[in-house]
């Protein structure tokens, strides 16, 4: 049986992609090493894989800087010349260099700086820059301030809404409160009066009870100084005694 044909395409499954990639990267290296032996070729190769690892081969009695160098002069190519490169930035190097001490030269009389040598008519003309700079600081500073300013307001009115809403909804509270007392105090009238009516009754009959404990006035005919003496036991009559 032969061998089922493999649709060309990406490998999705990264393992089996990796696995497949490394065994077709050792017959490419097989058959360029075969071909440059049977031919006498002079081949290069050079395999970037996904990951960014380098794999190279080059043919016997060759290396790969000879075999790019006669590949650019076929195509007529060349590469560029690293010592032409650090000449150009040199020179730019050199033209910015310049252009930045111009700068701070120009820059020194708005600090205050080198004002002798400045001519009067270039001061005035100075002066009417610095002043409009000036005002155009102000002007943005002031923007700045109305901004912060309306902010400010629209917090204020946040909070005092707020405010308005808590003091609103503690009132409605405290006034439902108060309609609810007076709604069960007019709707149980009977219910007082009954408790009145029970207590009273329970102070007038703990009234009587008292009256009724309390003890008679004792008649004035009976002698306060009669008191009771001490019985002598009778040991004639009882027979568990002994006379000595």
């Amino acid at each position: 049986m032969g061998r089922g044909k493999i649709e060309i395409k990406k490998i999705e499954n990264k393992t089996s992609r990796q696995v497949t990639f490394s065994k077709r990267r050792n017959g490419l290296i097989k058959k360029t090493r075969e071909l440059s032996i049977l031919c006498d070729a002079h081949i290069g190769l050079i395999v970037f894989s996904a990951t960014g690892k380098l794999t190279q081969y080059c043919s016997e009695h060759s290396n790969m800087p000879q075999l790019i160098d006669r590949y650019l002069t076929k195509e007529g190519l060349q590469l560029p010349d690293l010592n032409d490169d650090r000449d150009d930035l040199r020179h730019e190097i050199e033209i910015l260099r310049r252009e930045t001490c111009k700068l701070e030269l120009r820059l020194r009389p708005y600090h205050g700086h080198d004002l002798a040598s400045i001519p009067p008519h270039e001061l005035d003309g100075l002066e009417h820059q610095l002043e409009h700079s000036v005002h155009k600081v102000r002007e943005r500073k002031k923007e700045l301030l109305q901004q912060q300013l309306g902010n400010l307001s629209r917090k204020r009115r946040m909070l005092e809404d707020d405010n308005n809403n808590m003091y609103r909804w503690l009132h409605d509270e405290h006034r439902t409160g108060i309609e609810f007392q007076q709604a069960e105090i007019e709707t149980k009238p009977m219910e007082y009066q009954q408790f009145l009516e029970h207590v009273q009754y329970y102070n007038d009959h703990h009234q009587q009870q008292s009256s009724v404990l309390q003890l008679p006035t004792l008649p004035s005919e009976i002698d306060l100084s009669y008191h009771l003496q001490l019985a002598q036991p009778n040991f004639q009559n009882d027979p568990t005694t002994k006379v000595d």
